[in-house]
């Protein structure tokens, strides 16, 4: 598990430089989620340390195995100084935990959901996870383990996560893509859905 995670790190480092700041959380029954917050220009990047220690396992599986599977991190970027966006920390590692909390296998194309606003004010609480490989590539790691994934989050309106549950995460991505919503603005309101 430590072996994996100063890998994960190191990825990180390497695409994103030195992190200007973390914070850790443990939940009952879980391993201990970090948040890693990167500043460059006017971006601010927050990556999760933990949720790859250990492979994701199906639910529906009786054993998990403890070397296959698939393993990721999530990532989420917004401009600095619109909001209090660390405020996101915490949220962030509750949704790193939720494949030990809740058995999830968080892949491109799901929704996660935090029940509250992402930070004070925010107008979503859940986001899109998006494909990986952009911004932080794969990290492999020894066979039989499965490489990390290093997979961005888009934050989502209420309308817009009611919107993709209809109609699916590649038409909700197209709306977006055709409206010039800019995905990383933190205050910004949901795209047209008419």
């Amino acid at each position: 598990m430590a072996e994996v995670l100063a890998l994960v790190e190191a990825r990180l480092r390497t695409a994103l430089g030195e992190p200007d700041a973390r914070a850790s959380i443990t939940f009952v029954g879980t391993d201990r989620i970090e948040v890693l917050r990167f500043t460059e220009g006017d971006l601010v990047r927050y990556a999760t340390l933990g949720m790859s220690a250990h492979p994701m396992a199906d639910p529906t599986e009786v054993v998990a195995d403890p070397l296959r599977g698939p393993r990721a991190e999530l990532v989420l970027s917004v401009r600095a100084g619109l909001a209090d966006t660390d405020k996101l920390l915490r949220p962030l590692a509750v949704l790193g935990a939720s494949p030990q909390v809740e058995g999830l296998v968080v892949s491109p194309g799901a929704s996660l959901d935090t029940g509250e606003p992402l930070w004070p004010g925010a107008p979503f609480s859940s986001v899109l996870v998006a494909e990986p490989g952009g911004l932080v590539e794969d990290l492999e790691l020894d066979a039989p383990r499965d490489p990390v994934r290093f997979l961005p989050l888009l934050p989502m309106t209420h309308n817009e996560a009611a919107w993709k549950r209809v109609h699916g995460a590649a038409a909700l991505q197209e709306r977006w893509l055709a409206g010039g919503t800019d995905l990383r603005d933190p205050l910004r309101t949901s795209v047209a859905l008419d």
